[in-house]
């Protein structure tokens, strides 16, 4: 418990501690014999003196703070006063009017130009006010010019939606066309700041501006309708001329009568109307209906005529305000132009009809003419294949009958001749089918190793008699083709490698591409230019060659055209001085490759014993062939027609081990009705035609019957080949 009361002054508590001092002393004084308690009081009254000291050393120094607090208190309320004035001072020099609501929306301050314009309302503007009241003031307004048709409550609501924004601005129209924009900006601390502004001089200027703008484009857009080729009118929304150029005075209006600005559409109708003619199924209340649609109008499209001699067309679109226009354009020299081409055209066309059938007659005559042709080098082949082939036996059969070496080479040499003009023969015979479509393709799976063996043994002493190294490497691949035909594509495009390399080696393989089998034929010749390489595959095209080694340029023809027949694809590489690469993509099939005859076992069978029946009208062919048959062991009688060879049979009533029938027999009788009608009363006799004609029907007709089809000129191994599978009797 305190023996002094805080709250009391310290002048009060000084003095009550004096008291208590004097009263303490005057106890210690009475009672000496309680000098230690007296003595503990003294120093108890000396400390709560000490502390009445420090107590009043600190008021002191509270007070002097107060009092400066005070006067830094007061200078703060100076600077405030100091900068209210700057600023009201401030915003009241700015030539805008100026308004400050704090974040509650209440008016804080704003300056004299603040709604100066706005009389009514002045006195009402005090500081406290609400924004919103603000806004009702100002819609209620007597100088306030309301839009049409807004009442002072709507616009009051569209100035209170817009106060949300965070920057608002827009112009406000007054009475005697004055204008305020109003601006309207957010405070850092959410308040609201409006500036007023006097925009009534660059309205004015901007209307101006604009009016003129306006009458310059009316000028230009009525120069430009008055330099357009069509008639021009156009319409505001109220159906009011507005816009016509003279092309339209000239087109529709009566002499002496031109359309005025402000018409309405009545005045075009009646001038449609004014001896026009309507096209089409329109007429003119169908337009007048059109025009009268307020909602969107489709495009309009028709035609007008005058007498037959004028026509417009006419073409209506709507406007994005409403209104509409309408275009006349003068197609009288376009009809004229269109009549004029019609005319020309059923000219041409009849002329090109009559060149059609000019045409049509030389397509037929040039087609005869390549059927004649056709038909001329297969008879030319088969008379030439004929005596060949007597010839070719007749050499055959001299190298058993000669024993001179000389002689020997001499008929190796007229042989080889002979093969050579074989080649030639067919090859004219081949480029005659393969033009005329007449090519017959007997398209089975073939082993390539029967195509290359053959190949290898056939043309490496070529190769070697040149100095080229031919090699060719084997393939067990089997693919879908034609035997003969590849065989000979092969051939010929190997034959031209070694023909047109003349160092060097030529390299035959096969890559392997999926289910395709690229057959290359690659040389280290002398190569084909770019210019030449698409030439190389016409008929008697040759690239320089000397001597003996120029061809007669069928080869590549020949495989061209046997590729395009057979669906191969052929390509070419080439470099000059490097060399060339043919290649031939074929089909690959699974099959297992069927096994080859032997040639030495053919030459070596045995056929004495054997009688052959030969029925051939050619005397120099059938002298051939006996003395080849002969000359193998078997005995032959020969019958130049089917009579005689049906009265020979009947004489020596025998009936042959084989017969070799010509399929034209000259009697008008085939070698197949031959047999056939030798097979009615004699047993089956294995039997050949011999024939030129390379055509599928043949081969078809002979595999029927089971015959053997042996080609002019007559191959002796094939020859060979027939007679050693004829059984002989025991």
């Amino acid at each position: 418990m305190s023996l002094i009361n805080p709250a009391d002054s310290v002048e009060r508590q000084n003095e009550k501690l004096l008291q208590i001092a004097q009263s303490l002393m005057r106890r210690v004084e009475q009672k000496s014999e309680q000098s230690g308690l007296a003595y503990q009081q003294f120093e108890r009254a000396a400390l709560l003196e000490t502390q009445v000291r420090e107590r009043t050393r600190e008021l002191e120094r509270t007070l002097d703070l107060l009092q400066d607090s005070n006067a830094r208190l007061e200078v703060a309320n100076v600077e405030t006063e100091t900068a209210r004035s700057n600023l009201t001072e401030a915003i009241e020099t700015i030539n805008e009017g100026f308004a400050l609501f704090d974040k509650d929306d209440l008016l804080v301050l704003f300056n004299s130009r603040f709604c100066r314009d706005l009389v009514d309302i002045d006195a009402h503007l005090v500081a406290g006010l609400h924004f919103k009241d603000y806004v009702t003031l100002i819609s209620g307004s007597q100088y306030l010019a309301l839009p049409d048709g807004t009442r002072p409550d709507g616009w009051a609501a569209q100035r209170m939606q817009r106060h949300g924004d965070a920057h608002v601005v827009f112009n406000v129209k007054l009475l005697w066309n004055r204008w305020l924009q109003v601006s309207e900006h957010r405070t850092a601390q959410g308040g609201t700041v409006i500036l007023q502004t006097d925009v009534t001089e660059i309205i004015r200027m901007e209307r101006q501006e604009r009016d003129k703008m306006r009458d310059q484009q009316a000028t230009m857009l009525q120069a430009t309708l008055d330099h357009l080729n069509q008639g021009v009118c156009i319409f505001d929304h109220n159906q009011i001329l507005v816009g016509w150029n003279k092309k339209m005075d000239g087109m529709l209006a009566p002499r002496g009568h031109r359309a005025a600005i402000g018409m309405g559409f009545a005045m075009l109708l009646d001038r449609l109307r004014d001896g026009l003619q309507f096209h089409e199924g329109i007429d003119a209340e169908h337009l007048k209906k059109w025009a009268d649609h307020t909602i969107r109008r489709h495009p309009l499209t028709f035609e007008v005529s005058r007498e037959g001699r004028q026509f417009f067309n006419v073409f209506a679109q709507d406007m994005p305000d409403g209104g509409f226009v309408i275009s006349f354009t003068d197609v009288a020299a376009e009809r004229e132009t269109a009549r004029a081409l019609y005319e020309m055209n059923e000219q041409l066309e009849r002329r090109v009809q009559d060149r059609t059938r000019e045409l049509g007659v030389a397509l037929q005559e040039a087609e005869r003419a390549n059927a004649s042709k056709s038909r001329f080098i297969a008879a030319a082949s088969h008379d030439l294949l004929q005596p060949l082939s007597a010839a070719k036996l007749f050499v055959s059969s001299l190298p058993d009958k000669v024993g001179s070496a000389d002689a020997l080479q001499v008929i190796a040499k007229t042989e080889t001749a002979l093969v050579g003009a074989e080649q030639i023969i067919e090859a004219l015979l081949d480029i005659s089918k393969l033009d005329a479509g007449k090519a017959v393709f007997n398209v089975h799976p073939i082993g390539l190793a029967q195509i290359f063996a053959p190949l290898r043994d056939e043309l490496t002493p070529y190769a070697l008699a040149k100095g080229v190294e031919l090699r060719i490497v084997d393939s067990s691949l089997m693919v879908n083709s034609d035997p003969g035909y590849l065989r000979r594509i092969i051939q010929n495009l190997v034959s031209n490698a070694i023909r047109y390399t003349s160092t060097g080696r030529v390299l035959v393989g096969v890559r392997r591409i999926g289910d395709f089998a690229k057959i290359e034929v690659w040389d280290t010749g002398r190569g084909i230019s770019e210019a030449d390489q698409p030439a190389i595959f016409q008929e008697f095209h040759r690239i320089e060659a000397s001597g003996s080694d120029a061809g007669l340029g069928l080869g590549l023809a020949i495989v061209e055209r046997a590729c395009k027949g057979l669906g191969h694809d052929l390509n070419l590489w080439s470099q000059p001085n490097v060399g060339s690469c043919f290649s031939v993509t074929v089909a690959l099939v699974d099959s297992a490759p069927q096994p080859r005859v032997d040639a030495t076992q053919i030459e070596q069978s045995d056929l004495s014993g054997l009688f052959l029946m030969l029925v051939e009208n050619d005397p120099q062919l059938a002298s051939a062939m006996t003395i080849m048959i002969e000359g193998l062991g078997a005995s032959v009688i020969h019958a130049a027609t089917a009579e005689d060879a049906r009265d020979l049979l009947a004489e020596i009533e025998l009936v042959p081990d084989a017969m070799l029938l010509d399929y034209h027999l000259g009697t008008g009788q085939t070698g197949i009705e031959f047999y056939a009608e030798m097979s009615k009363t004699h047993a089956q006799v294995p039997t050949a035609i011999v024939s030129a004609n390379r055509s599928k029907d043949l081969k078809d007709a002979c595999r029927r019957m089971s015959l053997c089809l042996l080609e002019k000129p007559i191959n002796p191994d094939r020859l060979r080949s027939f007679l050693s599978q004829v059984p002989t009797a025991s």
